[in-house]
């Protein structure tokens, strides 16, 4: 009786170990030790067609300087990985905004996701190391989806919690520490083009 009881006491603490490890890495990610996220919208769009307005172009050229001269603290820290959505029926454009910055600095895009597989890129970054500095580029509508996957609270970065429509000319930056932990989030404004006069919500800390 004594060994059944020990051998079903044993059977429990193996089923309960992976909810002990889960419980102590909640919050977690291993793949975003010591990382930054970088998270912005592609650049302007027609009325109509898959590409880019002569002002989203620009913004695509205009973001070579701006990535290859990003600073964090005063560091040199231009994006070591891109990741951008893939191409649709509808729109080319997450691509087509990095490929300027793809080609300066010598990386490949990284465009194995959908729009809606937000939770698919976030599982990925969460889960492998992609590099210091990882700069995304999706759209707008699943932005904020994709900011809660990888732990930042929407509601305090955007308005309303959803990214304006008519907004082109903004980055969300995500800090993560050295266990993989959420621990600053803040909205920035490029002004990189004469309309983008869009006022920058306040720096916000994050955590999840």
């Amino acid at each position: 009786m004594r060994l059944k009881l020990f051998f079903c006491a044993l059977l429990a603490l193996i089923v309960a170990l992976p909810l002990f490890a889960e419980g102590a890495s909640a919050g977690t990610f291993s793949g975003l030790k010591n990382t930054v996220v970088l998270v912005i919208r592609h650049a302007e769009k027609p009325e109509t067609g898959r590409g880019l307005t002569a002002d989203g172009e620009a913004r695509a050229r205009a973001y070579v300087d701006y990535f290859k001269n990003f600073t964090i603290e005063g560091l040199a820290s231009p994006p070591n990985y891109l990741f951008a959505a893939a191409d649709s029926k509808e729109s080319h454009r997450p691509i087509l905004t990095l490929e300027p910055v793809s080609h300066a600095l010598g990386l490949t895009i990284d465009s194995q996701f959908k729009d809606k597989q937000f939770q698919e890129l976030a599982d990925e970054i969460e889960s492998h190391a992609h590099g210091r500095v990882i700069l995304i580029c999706w759209h707008h509508g699943k932005i904020p989806q994709l900011l809660r996957a990888l732990g930042a609270d929407p509601g305090k970065l955007l308005p309303d919690g959803k990214w304006p429509d008519g907004s082109f000319g903004s980055l969300i930056q995500l800090r993560y520490d050295a266990q993989g932990q959420l621990t600053e989030s803040k909205r920035l404004n490029e002004n990189l083009l004469p309309d983008d006069t869009e006022k920058p919500s306040p720096a916000l800390s994050g955590v999840r």
